[in-house]
Parts: C-alpha cells; sequence; structure tokens
C-alpha cells in the first residue's frame, strides 16, 4: 500500500514507522525539518524506517503530485492543526481520489461536521473523553 502522511508529530511518526516496517510504501511530509529531526532522535524515523521524509505543505498540490498522491491508496492528515488536516484531507478525497482518507480533528464540533461531509475522522477528545467516562466507571 502506498500511504502519504501529513504531519511528523509523535502519531505521524508512529504511523509512518509502523505502517514502513509492515512492508507499504510510506511518504511523510511536514513542514518543519525540526518535527523531522525530532522523529529521528527518537528512533521512529531512523534505520528500519524505509519511506521518505519531506519538508513540505501537505495542502500543496504540487508537491501532492511530486510525491506520487495520484497513486496513493491511502492519506493520513495529522498535523498540529484541525484546519490543516481538514483542508489537507479534503484535497486528497475530493481532487486526487485517494481511496482511504483519515483526517484528525481535536474540536469535537468541527468533527461531527466533517464527519457528516463524508472525511472519515478520529477525535481523540472524544476517544480520550469516553475512555476516561469508561475508567471511572470502572472503579
Amino acid at each position: 500500500m502506498k500511504i502519504l502522511i501529513i504531519g511528523c508529530g509523535r502519531v505521524g511518526s508512529s504511523v509512518a514507522k509502523e505502517m514502513s516496517e509492515a512492508g507499504h510504501e510510506v511518504t511523510v511530509i511536514d513542514w518543519s525539518q525540526e518535527a523531522l529531526n525530532k522523529a529521528a532522535a527518537r528512533g521512529i524515523l531512523g534505520d528500519s524506517f524505509r519511506g521518505t521524509a519531506i519538508v513540505g505543505d501537505g495542502t500543496d498540490e504540487d508537491l501532492l503530485r511530486r510525491v506520487g498522491i495520484e497513486d496513493a491508496d491511502a492519506f493520513v492528515a495529522v498535523t498540529d492543526g484541525d484546519n490543516r488536516n481538514i483542508m489537507a484531507a479534503q484535497i486528497a478525497q475530493y481532487i486526487f481520489n485517494v481511496p482511504k482518507v483519515v483526517c484528525r480533528i481535536y474540536d469535537p464540533i468541527r468533527d461531527d461536521v466533517y464527519s457528516d461531509l463524508g472525511l472519515q475522522t478520529l477525535c481523540p477528545t472524544k476517544v480520550g473523553s469516553a475512555r476516561i467516562q469508561l475508567m471511572l466507571q470502572e472503579a
């Protein structure tokens, strides 16, 4: 599977590493060289990472074409900004017709809206809240 990941923080770099180790073709893009350096320093994008790490804007259609979005099987938007993630995911889904697009959205209201519009979203705020409630009920 060819996977493009926008955002190389803890989640993006971990997904990149795990998917690379599983044998998938992975490209991770982050606007910050520092983020890529941190992932490499933590060993996440170290020797076992067989993918590509690029500094750039994950909403730049020309950059996305250069890294092969037109042949991508999956696209993951996990930057630290909801707006960036939403925009990148919509570009991947509606302009490039990537078959599998996943978008992290922190704001539960935005999550509901964009999920209703057809984006496959993950809201850590909702997931965390639900898990804490379960833990409290189990106590």
